[in-house]
């Protein structure tokens, strides 16, 4: 399938910024997507390329690309989840077992690695990029139609859960972002009010 996308631009090549008020809209009205809404059709292979190319585009402090992506769909997810059931399940921990449903009901999930480098930039901030990209990852699948979750969840952190995911010692999961078609549309949730939050500096 051919990318709706315009082509990746050449090095060096001038972007003028331009006003966008159907992104400012998209932005202002956006929602996360219930994990057991998402059902079928998830995203092509071309669509899920457009997906990673568009995430990959996140400020990077030193260009150093401290991520990597994991894609988990069909028979190679539910195998995953199998894996991820055996741990829990051997531990005897139900409430372990029971939050697995986020991650197989999806047809779709990317879990999104960070991948911090030996360099002169703060680990915080290479950690701050992967974040970044999740973000991006799920901005990007909503504005392409579908829904989207960003979880984490205890097998984001539990040693043997990313051993089978194929984490070396030095990688974290940043994110599993969760895609696939809602069967209904989400509902605005409550939203923090920025007056609140917002402090200005003076000398």
């Amino acid at each position: 399938m051919s990318s709706a996308l315009p082509p990746p631009p050449p090095f060096g090549a001038a972007l003028p910024i331009e006003t966008s008020p159907e992104v400012l809209r998209f932005l202002a009205l956006r929602r996360s997507t219930s994990a057991a809404t998402l059902t079928e059709p998830a995203p092509d292979p071309g669509q899920v390329a457009d997906l990673l190319r568009l995430a990959a585009r996140v400020p990077d402090h030193g260009k150093l690309t401290p991520w990597r992506f994991i894609v988990l769909q069909g028979a190679d997810k539910a195998v995953f989840a199998a894996r991820l059931e055996a741990i829990s399940s051997g531990r005897g921990d139900i409430v372990q077992t029971g939050k697995l449903a986020k991650l197989k009901t999806p047809p779709l999930a990317i879990a999104v690695i960070s991948t911090p480098k030996v360099a002169a930039i703060p680990e915080w901030e290479q950690v701050l990029s992967a974040g970044a990209v999740c973000s991006t990852l799920v901005q990007a699948a909503l504005a392409m139609g579908f829904g989207a979750n960003w979880i984490t969840d205890w097998y984001s952190y539990d040693a043997q859960a990313t051993l089978a995911l194929g984490l070396n010692d030095s990688e974290r999961v940043a994110g599993f972002v969760l895609i696939g078609t809602p069967r209904e549309p989400p509902l605005e949730r409550e939203r923090p009010s920025p007056p609140e939050l917002v402090t200005h500096w003076k000398p």
